[in-house]
């Protein structure tokens, strides 16, 4: 059993930090900050555009994408060195970690350039069309239509959750293109300008307060979407779909480990309940990392393993969940203040967006939908590691 990266891997390291040490940007320049997952300020498309053109933005990728060719290992430890100073690389992420990457994986060369490389440098915006309604983790459920008309698609419907969308100059949207065809084979997807006549994005509050407007319901009437936006195969959109999802999961449990680390770093207990349950985070976290190890090294080694990865999701979003929940009691009335930003680069840290306990338990939840909810998550495990039967 090795527990440390190869030499090679902590070189790549180490070549990261010194480019972070040199070039963040001064706390002054970030005051303003993102209202949305697809509003980038100025200095945040700026940062961005720095991180492709050095080949730090997604490493993974060739360089004319924003990479280095990076092995899976050394992707890795650069999202580590993200986490650990919890710094964003682009704060416009579903762009750039899903669509981005799904028109890499499945759109034409003139698409890459078009959308791709736009979104991966920080010129425009996307925000991913997936939930509806009456669709939500099953997404084969989806009713908004795209009708063939010559050279077009008409597109007619909505969709809801879609994170980010009034901010957003492109929607990466599902849509059925054959309704008579079984449900997960009659899904295509579209890229769709927001400024198309026809779009209204309408965004709306959640419980963590009246100014907190990332979500977005989206309605299309009588769209008027050319042909040459469609990704992938007509009718193919399943397979785009799990692709855009893969992106999203590879290392989401990064992610929930590093949040997880950020609420027992400032969880206060004063009893021994709660110091019960401030070792009970811990443990996760422990068991979290270690399970986030051993997925590592088998896709580092080709193999590919979706149950863990569903564990891992799993545990990582309901640990922060429980967690965060525990500190909130823990702080009383306090959890409800809203503290002062602290730190430097403030806008570019990952607790700035919580302002106070309450806001971090409460957004928290949302770790449990997005990517996959818990019970679809369960169902995977049931069925693909413990062998039980569908119910």
């Amino acid at each position: 059993m090795q527990l440390t990266f190869d030499p090679e891997v902590e070189e790549f390291r180490a070549e990261f930090a010194a480019f972070l040490d040199a070039n963040l940007p001064d706390e002054a320049d970030t005051a303003e900050r993102p209202r949305s997952v697809s509003h980038m300020p100025d200095w945040a498309r700026r940062w961005q555009r720095l991180l492709f053109d050095n080949g730090w933005l997604l490493p993974g990728n060739p360089p004319e994408f924003g990479g280095r060719n990076a092995t899976l290992l050394q992707q890795f430890v650069h999202l580590e060195e993200l986490c650990r100073r919890r710094i964003y690389h682009s704060f416009n992420p579903q762009g750039v970690n899903i669509i981005a990457a799904s028109l890499l994986s499945f759109g034409s060369d003139e698409q890459k350039q078009r959308w791709a490389v736009p979104i991966l440098r920080a010129e425009i915006t996307a925000s991913l069309g997936m939930s509806e309604p009456s669709a939500g983790s099953d997404l084969a459920s989806l009713r908004t239509r795209a009708d063939r008309d010559g050279d077009d698609f008409i597109v007619n419907g909505q969709k809801v959750w879609t994170s980010g969308a009034h901010d957003a100059d492109v929607l990466l949207t599902f849509v059925r293109t054959d309704p008579d065809a079984p449900k997960h084979k009659g899904i295509s997807v579209l890229l769709i300008p927001t400024d198309t006549p026809g779009v209204v994005c309408r965004p709306f509050p959640t419980i963590c307060g009246i100014d907190d407007k990332d979500f977005n319901e989206v309605f299309f009437t009588d769209v008027r979407v050319p042909a040459g936006n469609l990704v992938g195969p007509l009718n193919g959109g399943w397979r785009v779909a799990n692709g855009s999802l893969g992106h999203e999961r590879t290392m989401m449990w990064l992610g929930f480990a590093d949040r997880l680390d950020n609420v027992i770093a400032d969880f206060r207990p004063d009893d021994a309940l709660q110091r019960d349950q401030f070792a009970t985070a811990i443990m996760d976290y422990q068991a979290l990392r270690l399970l986030g190890s051993r997925a590592l090294a088998r896709a580092s080694r080709g193999e590919e393993d979706v149950p863990a990865l569903s564990v891992l999701k799993l545990l990582g979003s309901e640990a922060e969940m429980f967690a965060s929940g525990h500190a909130l009691d823990a702080a009383g009335a306090a959890g409800l203040v809203h503290p002062a930003n602290s730190g430097p680069y403030a806008p570019m840290n990952l607790d700035s967006y919580f302002a106070s306990w309450f806001e971090r338990h409460a957004r928290s939840f949302s770790g449990t939908i997005a990517g996959g909810t818990s019970e679809i998550h369960r169902n995977v495990i049931a069925q693909q590691v413990l062998g039980l039967p569908r119910g």
